[in-house]
């Protein structure tokens, strides 16, 4: 095959829908692939989608109701006693750790600085870290861990 023959198959392969040619003739063969972008897109939703609805209704639909009530009295008596507290940047679903096997962020005692991360707040798939905007010693976690929480609902009082 000439190299003029070459170029017109490359050119007719660029201009098509073909994504493969081989071609072979006696001792010469030939193999012309074009390269195509959709293939890792389709599939990186795939995967990051089909393991969260699995999460979500479990932590969601059972304690919904009852548990932003309960901490709602005590964060009121709380602060005043002197401390400060780590309240929620945003709607969603309230972790205390990156995963289930680790260990949490922070607990009760441990002391932190602004800027630390604290825990996760998981909104629309998206898994934010929450960082402190004070230092101190932790005092008390109102939440519990894969209990949905509301914008600037109280997480944690800092001494």
């Amino acid at each position: 095959m000439e190299y003029k023959q070459i170029q017109e198959l490359l050119k007719a392969v660029n201009k098509s829908n073909i994504s493969e040619l081989s071609i072979k003739d006696g001792d010469f063969e030939i193999t012309i692939k074009q390269a195509t972008a959709e293939a890792p897109i389709t599939a990186i939703p795939v995967a990051q989608y089909q393991p969260m609805p699995q999460v979500a209704p479990v932590a969601a639909a059972p304690v919904a109701a009852p548990a932003p009530a309960a901490p709602a009295a005590p964060v009121a008596e709380a602060p005043a006693a002197g401390g400060k507290v780590i309240k929620s940047p945003m709607i969603g679903t309230f972790y205390r750790s990156s995963s289930p096997d680790k260990p949490p962020f922070v607990g009760v005692g441990d002391e932190i600085k602004a800027g630390d991360v604290v825990c996760i707040v998981e909104a629309m798939k998206l898994f934010n870290e929450i960082e402190s905007d004070l230092g101190g010693r932790i005092v008390k976690v109102l939440v519990d861990d894969g209990t949905p929480v509301e914008y600037d609902q109280p997480l944690f009082i800092v001494e």
